[in-house]
């Protein structure tokens, strides 16, 4: 190397430790080169042995997919993935929000990647409240006559009606008049006790939106969005006279560009499923409901077994064969109302609101069973694999999603342990969980 070569790599060397945001650069499997002390600092926390070797291993937790994006990104340099999001944990509700890892990646070329990692907590925070004033706005004046609005009693059933709604849903008055709102909604899309969470969030808040699919009254759906204020002040009206306006707008022409941003954050990018900050933005408001007012909600979480014997025999292919197998087993077993996610390589959470510790783990072994029997086809052999759960509930020993998580992950282990292909509830002396043991 020339003085001039050294001079420059000396210049490149200071620059990436002086950043004022987290560098490194990888080899393409990840493997670490060179790091600057604030990248460092961000990534120590999450290595899982408290060293700082590879960078996929290091965000396995957060991010199980972003070595498979790196291997199927073909072009011979480019941008892997732009400012992707990465949760870290969950938060604790009214003390400390979840920690959010900004990940950028970029292929350098066939041999290096480089990555870019910054602390965004606070920053998407304000987006996320900064979109909710966005989206009170539009849907008051955007479109103005593509609506339906009617109003509705503190049990969420239709007081009155109009001829916006027949416009938009195809319900006539009949069919509405004294029916929850949750009508509106596919079947298990919207469960009386959410629909009535709404309510008590518009009271709170002074108002409750939300985007999901819709339906009409010839059974087809659409991608709308429900808006609910309160018609009363919360603090002076009793429960019989509280009152609600409830408009849904058609939104269908915005859900293609907004699936595609919601794929690019907040999906999977093997599986489709929701990932890691996605589960959490969709789990965190039930605790805090449950919180409020305790009823049923369960935790379950998958594990493929043997899975890297999996991928040493059948290679990356092989592995990925069985997670697109195992994510569309999930996506046919569980509820719309269920949060799905992939958490990390290979395992899989689902949170079921209004479901005891019976129901869930009625769920998860026809899940497993569902997965004993299947065979998965790839380049001519059939792989026959199996998984292994753990389950929890909340209770009022319970102060977080990560607490409730954790008390899964114990019961998973539970079932590896006892020979996986097998559901284990989580119980708080381990002796009482043998008999609620479910194996093949």
């Amino acid at each position: 190397m020339s003085s001039a070569e050294e001079d420059e790599y000396e210049a490149l060397i200071q620059f990436l430790y002086m950043a004022p945001i987290g560098l490194m650069q990888t080899r393409m499997d990840g493997e670490i080169v060179m790091i600057n002390p604030l990248c460092a600092q961000l990534l120590m926390p999450l290595s899982p042995d408290g060293e700082l070797a590879n960078l996929f291993a290091a965000l396995e937790s957060a991010a199980p997919d972003l070595g498979h994006r790196a291997r199927s990104f073909e072009p011979p340099r480019g941008m892997i993935c732009n400012a992707l999001h990465l949760q870290i944990d969950a938060g604790v509700p009214g003390r400390r929000d979840a920690q959010i890892l900004s990940v950028s990646l970029l292929k350098l070329d066939s041999e290096r990647l480089m990555a870019v990692l910054s602390d965004v907590t606070r920053s998407v925070k304000r987006d996320r409240e900064l979109r909710q004033s966005r989206a009170w706005m539009n849907t008051i004046v955007t479109a103005i006559a593509d609506y339906a609005l009617l109003s509705v009693d503190s049990l969420g059933r239709a007081q009155c009606w109009n001829p916006s709604v027949s416009r938009i849903t195809g319900f006539e008055a009949e069919a509405t008049l004294g029916r929850s709102y949750a009508m509106f909604y596919p079947p298990d899309g919207m469960l009386e006790q959410r629909a009535l969470d709404r309510l008590h969030e518009a009271d709170r808040t002074g108002w409750s939106l939300d985007e999901g699919w819709h339906l009409r009254a010839d059974g087809s759906r659409f991608w709308g969005s429900c808006l609910i204020a309160p018609l009363h002040q919360a603090e002076e009206a009793t429960a019989e006279e509280r009152s609600y306006s409830l408009i849904i707008r058609d939104i269908s022409d915005r859900r293609e560009v907004d699936e595609a941003s919601r794929r690019s954050v907040l999906r999977d990018h093997l599986t489709g499923l929701a990932n890691r900050r996605a589960f959490f933005d969709a789990a965190e408001p039930e605790i805090r409901r449950w919180l409020r007012a305790p009823r049923p909600l369960s935790i379950v979480v998958f594990d493929v077994d043997n899975f890297e014997a999996v991928v040493d025999t059948f290679g990356h292919a092989g592995g990925d064969a069985i997670l697109l197998d195992l994510a569309a087993s999930l996506a046919a077993t569980f509820r719309a109302v269920d949060v799905l996610a992939r958490i990390s390589t290979e395992a899989f959470v689902v949170l079921l609101p209004e479901t005891g510790l019976e129901g869930a783990a009625a769920v998860a072994q026809r899940l497993r069973e569902r997965v004993a029997a299947a065979n998965v086809a790839v380049d001519g052999a059939s792989i026959r694999h199996t998984v292994s759960a753990g389950i929890a509930t909340m209770d009022a020993s319970v102060v977080d999603l990560d607490a409730l998580l954790e008390r899964a992950t114990d019961a998973l282990c539970s079932a590896k342990a006892k020979g996986r292909n097998r559901v284990e509830i989580w119980a708080a002396d381990p002796a009482r969980a043998a008999p609620e043991s479910l194996g093949a």
